[in-house]
């Protein structure tokens, strides 16, 4: 006979998510401090910069040069207060949950990994030299598809506007989550350039989120039975 004892381990602290935010706030603020010309300069120094990857020499080159480190800073650079907040609503409410069954070490590689793919994606899309990305909305993309793909069942609140009134109703996440990754198909068709956003970019950090979120999901069901005693 097997007993099954529930274990009385509480969960880690969730640090990864307060870390992401605070170190992109700081970013932002040291940024924005900086004359015009210097901040123009941060973003095509540390900004993904699209310089020419179409051949394995190419590739190879912004290898070996060390620019290719560019798709991981250009995540903690933003363009302006909307842009920034944008991104740290979606961090949050979709990152919390995400970080209390991935774990912090496992999101904060969906963040980095996640945001450097959908970068380089954007780069290739786009096809032109000299064109910057900044910004952490390839890495919010990817975290949206891992959050898809782990709770697929769950309902978030929303307040949609009646006339004079608010009314709060709860809808599933695939539907909200579908209704957003259909508007960046939308404006990836329209223009990669659309709005000067690279939507292309959210695009593949929303598929890459997915795949991410299918891959590990089995190893997190796992820790989860050992948490539980099974």
């Amino acid at each position: 006979m097997f007993v099954s004892i529930p274990s009385r381990k509480k969960p880690g602290l969730r640090w990864a998510v307060p870390l992401l935010v605070i170190a992109l706030w700081i970013a932002f603020l040291w940024s924005i401090t900086r004359p015009n010309e210097a901040w123009r300069t941060l973003w095509m120094n540390w900004g993904a910069l699209s310089t020419g990857l179409g051949t394995p020499q190419e590739a190879w080159a912004v290898l070996r040069d060390g620019s290719a480190w560019r798709l991981f800073t250009a995540l903690f650079l933003h363009a302006d207060w909307p842009h920034l907040l944008g991104n740290l609503v979606f961090l949050l409410v979709f990152g919390l949950p995400a970080e209390r069954v991935l774990g912090p070490w496992r999101l904060l590689l969906l963040f980095l990994l996640g945001g450097a793919a959908s970068n380089l994606a954007a780069l290739y899309v786009m096809g032109k030299p000299d064109q910057t990305i900044i910004g952490a909305s390839g890495a919010v993309s990817a975290l949206l598809g891992t959050y898809l793909a782990l709770f697929p069942g769950a309902r978030l609140g929303v307040v949609v506007p009646l006339g004079l009134f608010l009314e709060f109703i709860r809808a599933p996440a695939f539907l909200l989550i579908g209704v957003w990754a259909a508007l960046q198909v939308v404006f990836t068709y329209i223009s990669p350039g659309f709005g000067q956003v690279a939507w292309s970019a959210h695009l593949a950090g929303f598929l890459f989120g997915i795949v991410y979120g299918l891959y590990v999901r089995a190893a997190i069901a796992r820790r989860l039975r050992k948490r539980q005693g099974f």
